[in-house]
């Protein structure tokens, strides 16, 4: 398990920019060092500043958009094209605007989709396309090498919420129904399989997730506070903006 540092931006316009240069800078170093790279994208606001951010940026050509894998952290079980799918979101800030192999991107099912209407039968589904894509022998799932999430005002991260029973789902992937943020019925990545990925990214922006990133970076219990219990297996990093920091200990920040 790695230790959490934090950096802090001035704005949510800055922390969407600095969180896509890293991004850029992640594939290019994981794709000299393994020759491609594996993103898992989350959905929200600020994620979707940061995907405008890297197609904005000179610095996406020298990528190879051919050689990375895209997958999903979670998913709201909705038809296919949905505006509120995070899918859709992604595809539409960058994804369809940069030359990825479509057969090595991988979204969650939609409702509509091979599975049909059964979350629990797309959560299998999900699993066993990740197991396809992991090293023959060698691991249940594939290399991640950076796993962004963004944090709810609740402290929850993909659709792990508070004391909600997916917290103690040991397979990789699960149904989630009675999600208390709508809509009601998703499929997410479980902490178990979170926190396989080489680096995990909690990105945050406004006064609004204060108090759950201080909780979180205070130590709190992550079946009450699900942020307080992702890591990556080699780092573990914060990206705020000075508002969701507003609680951090100093200590802990690193101002940009």
């Amino acid at each position: 398990m790695s230790e959490a540092s934090v950096a802090v931006h001035a704005d949510a316009d800055l922390l969407a920019q600095a969180v896509a240069a890293r991004l850029v800078v992640k594939l290019l170093d994981a794709q000299a060092d393994r020759g491609q790279a594996s993103v898992v994208l989350t959905g929200g606001r600020i994620a979707a500043a940061v995907y405008r951010a890297v197609a904005a940026l000179p610095a996406r050509d020298a990528v190879d958009w051919s050689r990375v894998d895209v997958w999903w952290g979670d998913e709201r079980f909705l038809p296919a094209g949905d505006p509120e799918r995070n899918e859709t979101q992604a595809r539409a800030a960058l994804l369809d605007l940069v030359p990825l192999d479509p057969a090595r991107i991988h979204p969650m099912p939609a409702s509509d989709g091979p599975a049909g209407p059964d979350p629990e039968a797309a959560a299998a589904g999900y699993a066993e396309e990740l197991g396809r894509a992991a090293r023959p022998g060698h691991a249940a799932l594939p290399h991640f090498d950076v796993l962004m999430l963004g944090v709810g005002e609740d402290g929850h991260v993909a659709s792990v919420f508070p004391e909600h029973p997916v917290h103690y789902e040991s397979r990789p992937v699960s149904a989630v129904r009675g999600s208390p943020k709508p809509p009601p019925v998703r499929t997410t990545l479980t902490l178990p399989a979170i926190n396989t990925a080489e680096e995990v990214w909690l990105v945050a922006s406004g006064a609004d997730k204060a108090r759950a990133v201080g909780m979180a970076l205070a130590g709190a219990g992550p079946v009450q506070l699900p942020a307080a219990g992702v890591h990556g297996v080699a780092r573990t990093l914060w990206l705020l903006d000075r508002a969701a920091a507003a609680d951090v200990p100093p200590r802990l920040r690193s101002l940009r």
